[in-house]
Order: C-alpha cells, then structure tokens, then sequence
C-alpha cells in the first residue's frame, strides 16, 4: 500500500477533477468528492501495479503505508 497525496477541484460542469504530483499522469473525475476519490484510487492502483510490473521507477514522493495512517477528510454540512 502507498500513501498518494491528491488535489481535488471542482470543475466548470459542477464535477471534481483529482490529479497528484505523486502519480505523474493521475487523473480523475466524478459527481462528488468521495466518487473522485475511489475513481483516482483505482486508477493510482493500476498505475503502480503497472510500474511495478514493467521495472519502472516508483516516484519517490510515493510512500509505502506504515502501521499508522493520518489523512484528511471532507465533511459536508
């Protein structure tokens, strides 16, 4: 498992746009936050799975996940 930091906006059609300097290429979008945010986690999936299954380079900003997580989360309200 890899910790991948992610920026979200909102885009002009009132989806969110995910993409991350930690996955050069990672993009995503979807209606809300939380439907981005599983969109952009599959596709990081496939993109280490495929770097690693070809020998290249894993960007070194990539972290593999330790016994703690911290991450941020949205809330609505």
């Amino acid at each position: 498992m890899y910790s991948v930091h992610l920026s979200i906006s909102k885009v002009e059609n009132g989806q969110y746009l995910a993409e991350s300097d930690d996955i050069p290429g990672l993009v995503a979008q979807g209606r809300t936050v939380n439907e981005t945010v599983e969109i952009a986690q599959d596709v990081a999936k496939k993109l280490i799975e495929s770097y690693i299954e070809h020998g290249d380079p894993i960007h070194p900003s990539l972290k593999p996940v330790s016994d703690q997580i911290e991450i941020d989360v949205t809330v609505g309200v």
